[in-house]
């Protein structure tokens, strides 16, 4: 759907907004906040209202509200001042009261005809909860219709805000081609639970395995990115007889606090102050310091979505809790011990987990194929120079 008004287009199919000069860039919630006001344009939106739909029902601040509100007009030439598009009721909320036309998006209409640009249109996934024997409820969404791919859960996801978002979308919807895409939010993120006290590596396997009965799956392929590579040899080594194939991009054998380098300590130590004191903040600046590293060859739109997955998946207390247990994890002892085929990914210039922490992964398992990817994101990208080997051999390892 698209909405023109004034000199600007807003496409909720692209998520994007453009005006006269071209694309305006906007933060997601800033995006989800005008078209929350776009499609109620005939009524005062209250703030109760625009809390829930735009941030799902969290504590959210005045003073975040109105920065939103601030920065809604700003991208559409509005003011406080003015308010000639969003007009201010006081003590109802808001309103927008420009003349608006709508019109069938481009990306609706290839759709529609059977016939869209970014391959076949995608089922809708299906989000469901299941509870684990510590009583944590665990949120995970099933899609496609192939042989079953269980994506182990890493730090940081949100199982909607993900298969929305410019960096996982492209990941996560070619997988859901091919096969039936099974991914969670572990404890502590997205839509589980955030109020929990176990962090550990058995509270994350207990996790997987509750997914995977829920699920139903007897056998399934797993997939491992990152901290979730750790989690899917654990996952196999206890299960070997569920798992058929084990592919593990971007992981590492010991945490940061494991390695053995005093450097690699500090560097931990000063990323959790950085968590403590600046994760919540409205001012993305501090989040911006994680978005780097992650993903340093993204574009200023794919950088804005991770700063607000950061703030949108988790709290500062649970980000700092999850970061500790991950710096603390060696999975050395159980790496021979895995006897399912294994394919190992991971970039050269990888900034969050070194290339070598790949190698030794690779060379602890008996038999594991190797493959070193060109690249510096963390996250590989759509337009990263290895994409396309990167799907390319992740399908050629599963299929044959």
């Amino acid at each position: 759907m698209q909405f023109l008004f004034t000199d600007h287009v807003l496409d909720t199919d692209r998520r994007e907004l453009r005006g006269g000069s071209g694309f305006i860039s906007v933060e997601p919630q800033v995006f989800d906040l005008l078209v929350h006001l776009l499609r109620n344009r005939d009524r005062v939106v209250s703030k109760d209202d625009l809390i829930a739909s735009v941030w799902a029902g969290r504590i959210v601040s005045e003073s975040t509200l109105t920065s939103r509100i601030n920065a809604a007009r700003k991208a559409i030439g509005d003011s406080g001042e003015g308010q000639k598009l969003i007009r201010t009721i006081a003590r109802k909320g808001f309103r927008f009261v420009a003349d608006v036309r709508e019109s069938v998006s481009p990306a609706s209409a290839a759709t529609a005809d059977g016939a869209s640009p970014s391959g076949p249109t995608l089922p809708r996934q299906n989000v469901h909860f299941c509870t684990t024997p510590d009583g944590t409820r665990i949120a995970y969404a099933e899609v496609g219709t192939g042989p079953p791919l269980v994506k182990a859960a890493n730090y940081l996801n949100h199982i909607e805000y993900d298969w929305e978002s410019p960096v996982w979308r492209p990941f996560l919807h070619a997988l859901a081609r091919q096969y039936r895409l099974v991914r969670y939010d572990a404890r502590g993120n997205g839509l589980s639970d955030w109020d929990v006290d176990n962090f550990s590596l058995d509270a994350f396997v207990s996790d997987l395995e509750t997914v995977v009965e829920a699920a139903r799956h007897q056998t399934f392929a797993l997939f491992g990115i990152s901290q979730g590579c750790a989690l899917a040899v654990a996952y196999a080594v206890r299960h070997p007889e569920r798992v058929s194939r084990l592919v593990l991009y971007g992981g590492f054998v010991r945490g940061k606090r494991r390695r053995g380098s005093a450097r690699d300590i500090e560097q931990a130590d000063a990323l959790l102050t950085l968590m403590r004191d600046g994760w919540g903040r409205d001012n993305p600046a501090f989040r911006q310091v994680f978005t780097s590293l992650f993903i340093p060859g993204g574009t200023a739109q794919q950088m804005q979505w991770w700063n607000d997955l950061q703030l949108k998946t988790t709290s500062p207390e649970n980000a700092v809790r999850m970061r500790r247990a991950w710096d603390d994890i060696d999975v050395s002892d159980l790496l021979p011990h895995v006897h399912v085929p294994t394919l190992v990914l991971h970039c050269r210039d990888d900034a969050v987990q070194p290339f070598d922490e790949g190698r030794r992964l690779a060379a602890a398992i008996p038999g594991a194929n190797f493959v070193a990817l060109e690249g510096r994101n963390h996250v590989i990208l759509q337009d990263d120079p290895s994409w396309l080997r990167f799907l390319a051999e992740i399908n050629d390892f599963l299929t044959h």
